[in-house]
């Protein structure tokens, strides 16, 4: 039974070895810290001080503290739908304020990306990292973004693309809606399409070991394998876009 059939919310129930590996150093530090890095560097404008941070899909909240140290956030606003997640997530916001990681509030919220509770213009960055692959109504979520974000705020987006998705090893320890994976340009164009603005200067296509699920870029290591931008099935999109005017 899918999970539309259980929730009025289209969602699609995570393994138990999904929850498991977004909890490990594996995460924290090859996949969320990376992607942070990455999306801060691709950001070409000043930020405001202090910024409010919806965390889109925060998960357990291991982002926080490296939200916190990348941005000294005001305040981060992480939001799920999964509740399980959501009390981890309330307990990693507790070990950052204690940690003083450099952000003034951090809240908890359970709700659904395609509908936000959070007014509208009312954060500064919206970040969505490994979240929108997950998400059945794209479209609608994206809208939703664009809504809660202050005029010339920040959509910081990274995202698996279908070749990685789609592979053998990821159909197999994870649980994903196949029928709205997207490429690479087809994320991009999304983006473009909903009211976001960005140039090449802000847009990063990584090619990271984690990322080859044929082979984990052992090939690659042993330099018997080199593939090269525009000959290779893109397997992720950081993308730093502002909202239109």
């Amino acid at each position: 039974m899918s999970a539309s059939e259980t929730s009025a919310v289209p969602f699609v129930h995570e393994t138990a070895f999904g929850i498991w590996f977004l909890r490990t150093h594996t995460w924290e530090h090859h996949v969320l810290r990376v992607a942070i890095n990455d999306l801060k560097r691709l950001i070409d404008t000043p930020l405001p001080e202090a910024p409010v941070i919806a965390d889109v899909g925060c998960g357990q909240g291991i982002s926080f503290r490296l939200l916190a140290e990348a941005f000294r956030p005001g305040r981060i606003v992480g939001i799920d739908y999964h509740e399980p997640s959501l009390e981890l997530a309330a307990e990693a916001a507790r070990k950052c304020k204690a940690g003083k990681a450099g952000v003034g509030e951090i809240e908890v919220l359970h709700g659904d990306c395609a509908h936000l509770t959070l007014p509208d213009a009312s954060v500064d960055i919206v970040f969505c990292h490994q979240t929108f692959h997950h998400l059945v109504e794209q479209a609608r979520a994206l809208a939703e973004f664009r809504r809660v974000l202050k005029p010339g705020g920040v959509l910081l987006f990274a995202e698996s693309t279908d070749a990685y998705i789609r592979s053998w090893v990821i159909r197999l320890l994870f649980r994903h809606p196949m029928q709205v994976q997207k490429s690479a340009d087809g994320y991009l164009e999304m983006i473009r399409q909903a009211g976001f603005s960005f140039g090449p200067q802000n847009i990063s296509l990584p090619y990271l070991w984690w990322s080859r699920a044929a082979d984990f870029g052992l090939l690659e290591r042993l330099g018997l394998h080199r593939p090269q931008p525009g000959k290779r099935r893109e397997t992720l999109v950081n993308v730093a876009a502002r909202k239109a005017a």
